[in-house]
This record gives C-alpha cells, structure tokens and sequence, in this order.
C-alpha cells in the first residue's frame, strides 16, 4: 500500500518509557544532546520530524507514584503531578536503541535544570508522542524558521530531504558560538539571526523564496510565531495549507494562551 500523497497525522498509542542515559554531549555552548537508551525504548514511533515526548520530572514522592502509573492527559486522575515539558525526538535509532533529545541550557525549568546535571546511569521518564504530522517528500522546497527550540526538528527534516529538494532556513540563535553543524543531501542555505543585533521579522520580510511548490514551517516563541505566519500569508501570499507555525515557548509574563 503507497504511502498518503499529502500531509496527514497519524495517532500513536501513548506509552511511559523509563529510560537511562548512556551519554551526555554539548553541541554548543548552550545546546547539550542526552542519548537515551533501555530495553523500555522497544517499539518507539516517531514518524514526523516535528513531534513531541513529553518528558516527566517528578520532584516528590506523591509526583513519582503519579510518573509510575501515568495515564495520559485528559484522562489522568486529580491529584499531584509531575512537571512535564514537549521535546523533539532528535534521532531515534531503533538499531542501536538510542534516542537523542537536545535540551537549551537556559538557565531555570525542570527540563534545562535536569539537562544541566545529567549523567549517564542517570534516568528520566518520557512518554508519546501522541501523534505525528507527517509531510510526505511532495514539495521542491522549504522555508523553515525557528531559534534554539526548533532546531532538533530542523536538523531531522533536513537529514530527512533528499538531493533533489532546496531549503531555506532562518534561525535565530543567541550569539554566534550557536552555530550547529546541519546536514543535508538537499541544497540548503542557512541564515543565523543573532538575538538583538537582528530582527527575525525583517530578516523574513527580505528573504528571496526557493522557487517550486514550497512547504513552510515556523516554531519560535509564540506571539512571533503568529506574526511570522501573517507575514508569510500576506506578504509572501503562501498558500495556507502549505504554512505550519507553532509556538513553542512563551514569554514569561505574557498573556498568551
């Protein structure tokens, strides 16, 4: 059976996995890569290279039982729960059983603040992902536009492109040291946005589009996220269908949703 000529979701059961870490690697500065690994990671499915685990952070006994016989949101029952917080599966290897999530070493969360100390022999439980939004190889091009947060999605849609395919990719990055190495077989052209000496918004307003059927795809903080898709819809007149934005943080403080 062929595989959907189109962009589609496909549901995934959701499992708890409790996993070990087998080694801890800084790619930058601020980006640290934890491979995981244990016999609990059989089975694992990520088909789109935008999907989210949940990793699950308990901090108290009462939180640890909750961890232990997780049941997923919205069926869990009241009661204390762990901190949970959506990360991209990096790479999966169902050979070697190994998955790599990166974690931006910010500062403050339960997420970065484990990251920080992380050990092999060290555990940490995940669970999903739910679902996956999988975009078949349909497109001749693509624009992707995130910061630190998205580039494991970034990196695996680039791994993921073959030769014949063109990229355009906007990532804003706290300083240059950020830099990450991204390979590709397809022709593509990264451009760095240094947070505060450039503006994503206006970098985007002057980027020179791929040419062909384009697929574009934004994840950045969440009200920049919404202004990016108004400006790729109106400005760059892109058909909505072929448009995902996603906000994947949120300013501190803000109002937002």
């Amino acid at each position: 059976m062929n595989a959907p000529q189109s962009i589609h979701r496909v549901s995934h059961e959701i499992k708890r996995r409790k996993l070990e870490v087998l080694r801890v690697t800084d790619i930058t500065p601020r980006m640290r890569r934890v491979t995981l690994q244990g016999p609990e990671l059989a089975g694992f499915i990520s088909l789109g290279t935008d999907d989210h685990v949940k990793l699950l952070f308990a901090t108290t006994p009462e939180e640890q039982a909750a961890v232990d016989n997780f049941v997923p949101s919205p069926n869990a029952p009241d009661g204390p729960r762990p901190a949970m917080r959506d990360y991209t599966p990096r790479r999966y290897d169902a050979a070697s059983g190994e998955l790599d999530i990166d974690f931006v070493l910010h500062g403050d969360g339960p997420a970065a603040s484990w990251a920080a100390q992380a050990e092999p022999g060290q555990f940490l439980y995940i669970a999903g992902p739910r679902g996956s939004l999988v975009v078949p190889d349909i497109f001749d091009s693509y624009l992707l536009i995130g910061d630190e947060t998205a580039l494991p999605a970034i990196g695996r849609r680039l791994e993921a492109l073959p030769s014949h395919r063109r990229a355009l990719v906007v990532v804003e990055i706290d300083n240059s040291a950020e830099r990450q190495t991204l390979t590709s077989q397809a022709q593509v052209e990264v451009i760095w946005v240094v947070r505060g000496e450039q503006d994503v918004l206006e970098v985007t307003r002057h980027l020179q589009l791929p040419g062909g059927e384009l697929y574009a795809w934004v994840a950045t903080e969440a009200a920049l996220s919404r202004k990016l898709r108004r400006v790729l819809l109106d400005e760059f007149k892109l058909d909505e269908g072929s448009v995902k934005a996603a906000g994947y943080w949120r300013i501190a403080g803000s109002e937002e949703e």
